[in-house]
């Protein structure tokens, strides 16, 4: 059930061919259904038209609360891959391998085991209200179960390596659903917050996106975007360890 080193190393790519299979959902054009789930149109679109469809919602009220949501979930993504690359730093997130330093109880590790790959999830599903339906649907599937593999590997990674005090953190704090309080004291590592926005620019990007385009309900102009995020996103990234060790930066 948990992710090899081959896909741990490749996980990023693998995530980035899942996500584009989603906006390109080639089963499109030989597979329709009456629900509409196959049609091409964003998944933003087609949630409030179905929703009043149902007469559950007006679409006055649908269409509003879909981008607000949408956003939402985008924020907490956003929120959450920061605040963990604050305190991890963004070499040991974006490391192609496993790594094992001294155990991490501090700002969301506290409250969550694995705060950036529940970000990353977030992120995914926010974006998948730009995707039709279908596609939508099968990011959602594939990566929440290529996601719950991957942190099933770590945390065999983790165990094996830490030993007993990371078996006392496993039992005191949850995988993925955080816990709003807790009597853990941090360990003492200090956020550096700069570093951690600038490796984190495209879920920044994907929020900002849907926060603002949304509502021109431009979905080829929110597609580019985030493919213009993804890309600067990749360009800082790999100055971040410049940038680290330039004296006198503020974080």
């Amino acid at each position: 059930m948990k992710a090899t080193a081959i896909e741990f190393r490749l996980r990023v790519a693998i995530m980035v061919a899942v996500i584009w299979m989603g906006f390109w959902a080639p089963w499109i054009e030989a597979w329709r259904d009456s629900a509409g789930l196959t049609r091409r149109v964003a998944l933003i679109e087609w949630l409030p038209l179905e929703l009043s469809r149902l007469s559950l919602v007006s679409f006055a009220a649908a269409a509003p609360a879909v981008i607000v949501i949408a956003a939402l979930i985008a924020a907490i993504a956003a929120a959450l891959r920061i605040w963990g690359t604050a305190y991890l730093g963004p070499g040991a997130v974006n490391n192609f391998q496993m790594k094992a330093g001294a155990l991490m109880v501090c700002g969301p590790f506290r409250y969550v085991r694995n705060p950036l790959y529940l970000g990353s999830w977030c992120m995914f599903a926010a974006m998948a209200f730009l995707m039709p339906p279908s596609g939508a649907l099968f990011v959602m599937i594939v990566l929440t179960v290529f996601l719950l593999r991957l942190i099933l590997a770590e945390e065999a990674f983790l165990t094996a390596q830490l030993g007993d005090p990371y078996r006392a953190y496993f039992r005191a704090v949850p995988r993925l659903f955080p816990r709003l309080l807790t009597t853990l004291p941090p360990t003492g590592q200090k956020p550096r917050w700069l570093r951690s926005v600038l490796s984190e620019l495209n879920p920044i990007g994907v929020f900002l996106i849907l926060a603002v385009f949304s509502w021109s309900y431009d979905n080829r102009l929110m597609i580019r975007a985030i493919l213009i995020s993804f890309g600067i996103s990749l360009v800082v990234r790999a100055l971040v360890p410049e940038i680290r060790q330039t004296p006198g930066l503020p974080e």
